[in-house]
């Protein structure tokens, strides 16, 4: 069982910025990545960014040049930073993290309970 607690949505005007911080806690063996996703309303779960912490970054196109994701191995926390922030980032940011529990090649997935980010004037 692992916990992902996440922090730092709320309310911005667009253009401002946001950090989002995601902390995973319980039987962590070892992390192959972390990420965020959101949904907005009516809306799919999309990827926004991944970071396996060895310099490999994944990024949606939507948010390449905006948006910095940091993985941090040694607290096991995944942070988000959002900068020139528009209304169609509005959504529930959820934190996620591929791990295994044992040594046993078996990966598995958490998920945060997620963090609402609202873009508007």
């Amino acid at each position: 069982q692992i916990q992902l607690v996440e922090s730092g949505g709320g309310l911005v005007q667009p253009g401002g910025s946001l950090r989002l911080s995601c902390k995973a806690s319980g039987s962590i063996f070892s992390i192959f990545y972390m990420g965020w996703y959101r949904q907005a309303p009516g809306k799919q779960r999309e990827l926004v960014a991944t970071d396996t912490g060895a310099g490999d970054t994944n990024y949606a196109d939507s948010v390449k040049d905006r948006f910095t994701i940091t993985l941090e191995r040694r607290t096991n926390s995944v942070y988000l930073q959002m900068n020139s922030l528009k209304y169609e980032d509005t959504a529930v940011y959820y934190c996620m993290i591929r791990y295994r529990q044992t040594s046993d090649l078996v990966w598995s997935d958490g998920w945060g309970q997620g963090t609402q980010v609202t873009v508007s004037s």
